[in-house]
């Protein structure tokens, strides 16, 4: 055995069997080892933001890390903007980044680079193996760190020779993920006492706070003694639809999250982040509640939400035979006439399948998003944490790989397509059940709309070549193709819906230009 098939069957007896990967020439042992590992299944990115944010998509739905393989310092760096991404929704993952021989370091070889010094702003562990018998003891601490509540990016960085080299001694099993802890009493206390204060309370939820076990207590809590639920604006997961508490987010425009949360006295976090701005804007606040508005944590995302919410219950005496108020499966008419972001919302409530999972990268096409969805068939609903923008088409592969058998459906602006388009090639060779709907506006919308509320006036020549993407516009329908997926275009809602319809229908990846 050498140091590649100790890191491998040391990451299989850990129960990490996916590995997305976009390997180079340090990394080719590792390759080796996988022929002789069927277990793990290899998933080919073209490019390493598809790798990271597929790792992403993966474990948000899968509830455990994959690993991904990374060639050098050059190839991480490609995959940082969605590590940002899966660090904010607190994935577990366990990145393994090839280096060169530990010998030929020295000699600066063009490749080289401060892999460590990459690593660190967007990994909660990093460690460098130095030699081929320390592999499977440090690939097992790799696994453990990424185990951690409430998930982490740990980065192994793997020299070549210790992957060549033969590694002595056994295998090391890392040992299993220790149970969430439990909030504090006091904590707990002064949370109730806050809500029974008959102050204007709101309960603000996120991490598994949002699934639906808890999002039934949570909603029980607020039936029985009036506190307002809330999400925080971005999220990891979310269980959503028909028979589940329905909960809105926190805008993201600073503006409207100001309104929501104007009449807040108190807010009490439940595995959430007290609400700030996405950006900073002329003569507004950076901090969205009350300047008096008392916030108290109950829970960090770490801690056992579900019982802490079970516990806030029973101390605020809600009884257990409450049921609280979740909506019904109602289906909206199909729409008509022009072709619309609403329009399109509209039709997949209308047609959605039962449990699918919506990836949400549709930026500013979408912001309506959840109004049209809460009484749609039940889902889970997956978007963008850090901000970082390309990261729908590979969360959306990385979901389809961890979920086979359910329907993956990307809602995905064109713009940010456009940097991890890779993704759909992988969707293809992978024949995974993803239907792809891009909101076709030819521009950057988004910051259209952040020009104007930072002040700047309206864009010139020179600002909207810089917003516009329709000189010459993207033919999504090609791009499509040429990655071997199925697309089509649709201009009229007519068109779309009946798209959408044949795309839910049949298995393997389809795209859908609906052009706004």
């Amino acid at each position: 055995m050498n140091g590649a098939d100790a890191l491998c069957a040391t990451l299989l007896a850990a129960g990490i069997d996916t590995c997305f990967a976009n390997p180079g020439t340090s990394e080719m042992h590792f390759v080796a080892a996988l022929d002789r590992q069927p277990r793990m299944r290899c998933v080919l990115g073209l490019f390493e933001g598809v790798v990271t944010g597929a790792a992403d998509g993966y474990a948000r739905m899968a509830e455990r890390p994959a690993a991904t393989l990374l060639h050098l310092g050059p190839g991480l760096a490609n995959g940082l903007a969605n590590l940002h991404n899966a660090r904010r929704a607190n994935t577990p993952m366990v990145n393994i980044v090839g280096d060169h021989a530990t010998y030929h370091l020295q000699h600066d070889a063009p490749l080289t680079s401060d892999i460590e010094g990459l690593a660190r702003p967007m990994s909660h562990w990093v460690r460098s193996v130095r030699s081929s018998d320390s592999v499977s003891a440090d690939a097992a601490q790799a696994v453990v760190e990424a185990r951690t509540h409430p998930g982490r990016i740990a980065t192994l960085i793997v020299p070549a020779d210790t992957t060549w080299n033969p590694a002595t001694g056994p295998v090391v099993t890392a040992p299993a993920p220790v149970p969430r802890q439990r909030v504090d009493a006091t904590e707990l206390r002064r949370a109730a006492d806050m809500i029974r204060s008959g102050k204007r309370t709101t309960l603000m939820l996120s991490g598994v706070a949002l699934r639906e076990k808890a999002l039934l207590v949570a909603a029980r809590i607020a039936q029985h003694t009036g506190v307002q639920l809330l999400a925080q604006q971005s999220n990891a997961r979310m269980e959503r639809g028909a028979g589940r508490p329905a909960i809105e987010r926190v805008p993201f425009s600073t503006e409207l999250a100001v309104s929501q949360l104007r009449e807040v006295e108190q807010l009490v976090l439940v595995g959430a982040k007290a609400p700030v701005g996405f950006f900073a804007y002329p003569g507004q606040p950076s901090v969205l509640t009350p300047k008096d508005c008392a916030i108290h944590t109950l829970a960090s995302p770490a801690h056992d939400l579900q019982h802490a919410l079970e516990w806030l219950a029973d101390e605020l005496g809600v009884p257990t035979s409450l049921a609280p108020s979740t909506p019904e499966l109602a289906r909206p008419a199909l729409p008509e006439g022009t072709l619309t972001a609403q329009a399109v919302m509209t039709a997949l409530a209308a047609l959605m399948p039962e449990n699918s999972i919506l990836c949400d990268e549709s930026v500013s096409s979408g912001r309506t998003l959840f109004g049209f969805t809460h009484n749609a068939p039940r889902h889970d609903y997956l978007q963008i944490t850090g901000g970082s923008i390309g990261i729908g088409i590979p969360l959306a592969t990385g979901a389809a790989i961890a979920c086979p058998q359910r329907k993956v459906i990307c809602l995905q602006a064109d713009g940010s397509a456009m940097y991890t388009a890779q993704g759909l090639w992988t969707q293809a060779r992978e024949q995974l059940d993803v239907v792809t709907i891009i909101f076709s506006n030819r521009s950057y919308a988004i910051l259209r709309n952040e020009l104007k509320a930072l002040g700047a006036g309206e864009p010139g020549r020179n600002a909207r070549r810089m917003l516009e993407l329709d000189q010459p516009p993207l033919d999504w329908v090609q791009l499509a193709r040429g990655m071997g997926v199925e697309g089509t275009r649709a201009t009229s809602a007519e068109a779309f819906r009946e798209a959408l319809r044949r795309a839910l229908a049949e298995p393997g990846p389809h795209l859908i230009e609906a052009v706004l």
